[in-house]
């Protein structure tokens, strides 16, 4: 029985409850079990009581003994129990719960998607980083983690769009041209520059491009160095993260809001709104009418539109494009960003609780890692890939909450032990996966025999029970945004799994006939394999079949 059959049978109680007249109540549009803090609780708890009481006019107590009495004549219930104020506490009978293996290996990849998230538009805007250098190390956390929410929201039934905001507008994108065009002329790095064998290979490859480009007019030299510059580094930053298992949707250009007159447009639309004052000979937003600490500066006296005018322009492009819901995750230099940005989405007539999220991610710290050789004083994301590999920093980036610092230990991350996390949990896909070749060998169909009444020892209980929380673990994360329970999960997962492999054969013993047991809990095998793959997937991480 899933989750979701065992919400359903709840509901059936409870409306037979309603239809004999012992509730008047309506049932709530969601039912939700989950699994209970203690093991000799039951498989599974719900709370639809507590809920209930108040409309019901009732004790909890009360409304859970009659829910409970119907729920009792379910299939596949071995017993139901009423804990504390008022929780249902329910145990299936063995094969009940042994019959979500098979109802995962036939949901396959599909297994853990749920509908937490349904009715939701989002943009989800992560990385940002400045076309003018190579991915960093500052920038891996939320390429990590912001595509992996994006994999969970999806997963939870969301309408999701990945964005990328390029950085390409203003005096940076100068003097990095004029950075590229020294490089390739032979000169010194120009002051307040960007230094760094990258900018030569940049002017290197505008050399091939332009031969003739040291010769130009000025103008026409800067524009061109500046033009070149940018689109091989974007290409390098798109393939860098290609590499990290990270894809966008969208790839938005900060510039194209100042040539197509979004910029303005935006001044206009906000002044509309009451929001916009002219003082001093620039125009301001007045952001602490919602909160921020300071008015904020759209155009400055001299008429040059501000960074910040630029990310009005950018909230309502988004909001015009049908996102109803914005989220942003920015670095940890960026927390003055969140009251200026709430205070744009209300001055757009936004509800800044509801259609903005931000979420700041702290630094990253990594012990034994080698300065870029290329870009001189950063850790590149390209050095990092080919010196951990993609698996061991996607994992170890989830597996902790983004609000926390956080220092990690290159080496220990490149261990094959099981001290290291994803080595442990990818270990338990790959034995998964050895266990079903071997039994194959042996002659073992999975599809000749299963009888879930055959997974009654404590471990099977125990890895059925893990396997049972998946969709639930998958859908909170969503709610919360948090990767990081996902990863703890499935440690989690692979620590029942091998305690359930130590204890119980999959494979005879030499000459031992081949029988249900081993064919059932080859589907328990199959069944961990499925969920171990779809979770680390969620995470972008590799699934592998050996190790």
């Amino acid at each position: 029985m899933t989750p979701e059959e065992l919400s359903a049978a709840i509901r059936a109680a409870l409306s037979a409850t309603v239809e004999a007249g012992d509730l008047t109540v309506d049932a709530p549009a969601e039912i939700r079990v989950e699994r209970p803090k203690q093991k000799e609780h039951g498989d599974w708890t719900s709370n639809i009581a507590l809920q209930l009481a108040k409309p019901a006019g009732m004790k909890p107590r009360d409304v859970a003994t009659l829910v409970a009495d119907r729920l009792r004549e379910a299939d596949g219930i071995a017993s139901v129990d009423i804990a504390g104020p008022g929780f249902i506490n329910i145990t299936l009978d063995a094969a009940s719960a042994g019959e979500l293996a098979r109802s995962i290996v036939q949901a396959g990849a599909a297994y853990g998607r749920n509908e937490a998230m349904v009715g939701h538009t989002m943009n989800i805007e992560f990385i940002s980083a400045n076309p003018t250098g190579p991915l960093h190390i500052g920038h891996t956390r939320w390429a990590a983690l912001g595509d992996s929410m994006r994999r969970l929201l999806i997963a939870s039934g969301a309408d999701v769009t990945a964005e990328y905001y390029i950085n390409d507008a203003g005096a940076q994108m100068d003097t990095f041209g004029a950075s590229v065009l020294a490089s390739a002329k032979g000169e010194p790095t120009p002051e307040g520059g960007y230094p760094g064998a990258y900018v030569d290979d940049l002017a290197a490859t505008a050399l091939r491009l332009r031969p003739d480009l040291p010769e130009l007019p000025h103008d026409e030299a800067l524009a061109t160095a500046r033009r070149l510059g940018y689109e091989t580094q974007l290409d390098d930053i798109r393939s860098t993260l290609t590499d990290f298992g990270v894809e966008f949707d969208v790839w938005f250009s900060e510039k194209t809001l100042h040539e197509g007159g979004a910029v303005e447009a935006a001044i206009v639309r906000l002044r509309e709104q009451g929001h916009v004052d002219d003082r001093d000979g620039a125009v301001w937003l007045r952001t602490t009418d919602f909160g921020d600490d300071k008015d904020r500066v759209m155009v400055r006296s001299d008429g040059v539109p501000t960074y910040f005018a630029a990310d009005a322009a950018y909230y309502l492009d988004k909001k015009d494009r049908g996102f109803p819901e914005k989220i942003y995750l920015l670095g940890a230099d960026h927390h003055g960003y969140v009251s200026r940005l709430k205070a744009i989405a209300a001055c757009a007539g936004d509800d800044p609780e509801h259609n903005i999220e931000i979420r700041i991610g702290q630094l990253v710290n990594l012990g034994g890692a080698k300065l870029s050789k290329r870009a001189g004083n950063i850790i590149e994301l390209r050095d990092l890939i080919s010196w951990i590999g993609t698996d061991a920093v996607r994992y170890s980036l989830a597996r902790y909450p983004a609000d926390s610092p956080l220092n990690l230990d290159g080496e220990e991350l490149r261990k094959q032990t099981n001290d290291n996390p994803v080595f442990y949990v990818q270990y338990a896909h790959a034995r998964t996966f050895n266990v079903a070749r071997l039994a194959a060998q042996d002659g073992i169909d999975r599809d000749a025999g299963f009888d879930p009444s055959l997974l009654s020892d404590p471990t099977e209980a125990a890895l059925l029970a893990a396997l049972g929380d998946f969709p639930r673990v998958v859908a909170f994360a969503a709610q919360l945004r948090e990767p990081h329970r996902v990863a703890r999960y499935l440690e989690g997962l692979a620590g029942h799994l091998h305690k359930w492999y130590d204890t119980n054969r999959i494979r005879p013993r030499r000459d031992e006939e081949i029988t249900d047991t081993h064919r059932t809990r080859l589907w328990l095998n199959d069944a961990t394999r499925q969920v171990l793959a779809n979770g680390l997937d969620l995470l972008g991480v590799s699934a592998p079949e050996r190790m």
